[in-house]
C-alpha cells in the first residue's frame, strides 16, 4: 500500500510542480492541444463516416426486413465508434510525448534540475530520439491492443465482464500509460523498453497508484490537455525514484509519513543497477 500511496504521491507532486512554475504549465499545454484538434478531427469524420462505412461493409443485410438491417447496422455503427474512441485513448498520450518530444524533455530536465544533482542526457540527436519514442509506442501500444482484445472478449462472460473485468482493463491501461510518461526521463538516462518494463514490474503497486487515476481523469474531455504537463513532471519524480537517484533521501523519509511522494520506499527496490549501455 505504500507503494500505491507512493505513486499517486508523485502524480500530485508534479501537478504541485507545473503549477508554481506557470511557465512551463503553458509550455507543456501546447503538444496537447495540438493532439486534442487532431483527434477531434479525426473522431468528428468518424462520426460522420461510420453509418457509410458499416453499410458499405455489410451490404448481405440490403434483404433484410424490417427493422432488422437499421438495428444491425446502428450496432455496428456504435461498436466501431467506440472502436474509434479506444483507440483515441490509449494512442493519445504516445501521440502527444511524440509531437511534444521537444517540450517535454524540457520539462523534464527542469524538473531534475529542481531536485539537485547531475541533469542526465541521451546524448542523442532529435530524430534518433523520436525515432526511439516513436518504436517504443508502438510497442508498447501492440501490447495494450493485445490485452484489450482478451478484456473485451471476456467482458461477455456474466457478471465478471460487467464488475471485475472493467477494473483490470483501468488497471493494464494506468500501468502502460505510466510506462509511456516514465520513458521520458527513463531515455534520457538511456534505460532501453524491455528495462523500463522491468522497473515497473517490480513496483507494480507504485504504477498503478500513479497510472490509473491518471486513466480516469483522462476520461474527462479537455482534463488529458491540462494534466499532461503535470502528469511528465512527476512521472520524472518517480522514475528518478525507479533509477534510484532518490535513494538517500528516500532511506532519511522512511520513519516519516507515507504521504511525500512514497519517499519511504527503497528506490532500489527490485534489483535494478545502473542503466545500462546505449540503444542498439
Amino acid at each position: 500500500m505504500r507503494d500505491l500511496a507512493g505513486g499517486f504521491g508523485h502524480l500530485l507532486a508534479g501537478q504541485r510542480w507545473v503549477f508554481r512554475h506557470g511557465r512551463w504549465l503553458g509550455f507543456g499545454l501546447l503538444p496537447g492541444l495540438v493532439s486534442l484538434v487532431l483527434y477531434a478531427g479525426a473522431l468528428i469524420g468518424l462520426g460522420y463516416g461510420a453509418d457509410d462505412l458499416t453499410a458499405w461493409a455489410t451490404p448481405f443485410a440490403d434483404d433484410w426486413s424490417s427493422p432488422w438491417p437499421g438495428l444491425f447496422r446502428g450496432f455496428l455503427t456504435a461498436l466501431v465508434f467506440c472502436l474509434g474512441l479506444f483507440l483515441a485513448v490509449i494512442t493519445f498520450t504516445a501521440v502527444t510525448l511524440l509531437i511534444g518530444q521537444p517540450f517535454y524533455e524540457s520539462l523534464s530536465e527542469q524538473v531534475d534540475r529542481g531536485e539537485g544533482g547531475e541533469v542526465p542526457e541521451s546524448g542523442l540527436s532529435l530524430g534518433r530520439e523520436l525515432w526511439i519514442s516513436a518504436r517504443d509506442s508502438v510497442r508498447v501500444l501492440v501490447r495494450v491492443l493485445c490485452y484489450g482484445i482478451l478484456l473485451f472478449a471476456l467482458g461477455f462472460v456474466p457478471v465478471i465482464g460487467q464488475t471485475v473485468i472493467p477494473v483490470i482493463g483501468f488497471c493494464v491501461s494506468g500501468y502502460f500509460l505510466t510506462e509511456e510518461l516514465t520513458a521520458v526521463a527513463l531515455q534520457r538516462r538511456r534505460v532501453e523498453l524491455r528495462e523500463r518494463l522491468g522497473m515497473l514490474r517490480a513496483r507494480r503497486m507504485m504504477a498503478l497508484g500513479f497510472g490509473v487515476p491518471l486513466v480516469l481523469a483522462f476520461l474527462v474531455p479537455l482534463v488529458a490537455v491540462f494534466l499532461m504537463p503535470g502528469a511528465v513532471a512527476g512521472a520524472t519524480l518517480m522514475a528518478r525514484e525507479l533509477a534510484g537517484e532518490d535513494e538517500p533521501e528516500a532511506a532519511e523519509g522512511a520513519q516519516g509519513p507515507a504521504a511525500g511522494g512514497g519517499a519511504g520506499e527503497q528506490a532500489g527496490a527490485g534489483g535494478f543497477g545502473p542503466p545500462p549501455p546505449a540503444y542498439s
